[in-house]
């Protein structure tokens, strides 16, 4: 899938300890893609389903494929950024290519790593990011507000509804605001002016609290403060221990387990940032069940079955006729496809269906 998953944070406050763990978390992806790409500030990683464990325990796979989501590194977003610090217009292209940021926000003391700003503030260094955004959002819209107007004047259809909206747009985004909290956000001239320009602050964001070993079971008075801040919004905060999640990579599922039970977690930060992010995607996994593996296929919510059978493969979608389909809770309780079968729980489907989430399916086609 296209879809990405962007992280940005300040210097020193956790970012790179992040994404190594997430890279590590590739390494054992990449066996079952042979094929992929690996880039150096790109990180491919399974989504954890514990559903696939179960399928495999019925029919007794050579291997489990999870679905897979793409978190994209960014670097040389600092203050100023947007005015050409750090690395200035690289990480505006490449959080543009993003659809949800991932910020992660330094939510512990440690006098041996020197804070960029001097100290501790999440909201502060929440606030100068955002900030950076904002200004490259105002930047890019005050272009776009140059085209409109010559597109009024040349009387384009439309032109002037799109230029209000901009116009408004603009005020707010100049008064400090974000894009995503325009009030007429949800509007089709707002919708067809971010796709075009895809605002940066307009993006789902998702907060990643960094915190040490003492925070994981119970938060501290900086993640108290980051998740007030982050209510206004209605933006999620999860906790993250970036060294922990490190060394959680390495270990056995049993290893982990009791690590995190000790830490007081039930699951950790980053397993929880993934599912998230995977879900505000708008992403969800169908099932495919056999010998050979047991496998999960990323699709859009809301696809219907020819779509999500050309994920499988093309002739899969252009030569569609039926989908074999079994709900997954019908697959586990009768168990197996044999007895779902036996039970009358496999339904055959067409065109206009909608897959859901964890729908087991085998496609029938002619090519």
């Amino acid at each position: 899938m296209p879809l990405s998953v962007g992280i940005v944070g300040l210097p020193n406050v956790g970012k790179s300890t992040t994404f190594n763990a997430l890279t590590k978390a590739q390494n054992a992806v990449a066996q079952n893609y042979p094929f992929c790409t690996i880039e150096p500030n790109k990180a491919i990683v399974a989504v954890p389903d514990s559903r696939l464990n179960e399928l495999a325990k019925i029919v007794n796979p050579g291997k489990i494929v999870h679905s897979t989501i793409e978190f994209v590194d960014i670097a040389g977003l600092v203050k100023g950024a947007s005015k050409g610090e750090g690395l200035g217009n690289k990480f505006l292209s490449n959080i543009r290519e993003s659809e949800i940021i991932l910020h992660i926000v330094r939510c512990f003391d440690d006098e041996n790593i020197t804070h960029v700003e001097g100290k501790v503030d999440p909201i502060r260094d929440v606030e100068i990011i955002n900030t950076e955004l904002i200004l490259a959002d105002i930047e890019q819209l005050t272009r776009k507000i140059e085209r409109l107007n010559k597109d009024v004047k040349s009387n384009q259809k439309g032109a002037k509804e799109r230029l209000k909206i901009a116009e408004k747009l603009l005020a707010h985004l100049n008064n400090g605001e974000s894009a995503s909290s325009f009030e007429d956000f949800e509007s089709e001239i707002f919708k067809d002016l971010n796709q075009e320009l895809r605002l940066l602050s307009a993006k789902e964001v998702i907060y990643a609290a960094n915190v040490d070993e003492d925070a994981i079971g119970e938060d501290n008075a900086y993640v108290k403060e980051l998740k007030n801040f982050a209510a206004k919004s209605e933006h999620e905060v999860i906790k993250i221990c970036a060294k922990i999640e490190e060394e959680l990579i390495g270990m056995s599922e049993n290893e982990a387990s009791e690590m995190l039970e000790s830490l007081g977690a039930d699951e950790s930060g980053l397993t929880h940032i993934i599912k998230t992010a995977f879900f505000k995607l708008g992403l969800i996994s169908y099932f495919t069940a056999g010998e050979i593996e047991v496998r999960a296929w990323t699709i859009e919510n809301g696809w219907k079955a020819p779509k999500a059978a050309a994920v499988i493969h093309n002739d899969f979608e252009r030569g569609f006729i039926k989908a074999e389909v079994i709900s997954y809770d019908d697959f586990i309780t009768c168990g197996g496809e044999n007895g779902a079968k036996e039970a009358g729980k496999l339904r055959l489907e067409g065109k206009d269906y909608i897959v859901k989430d964890g729908d087991v399916m085998h496609f029938r086609f002619n090519v």
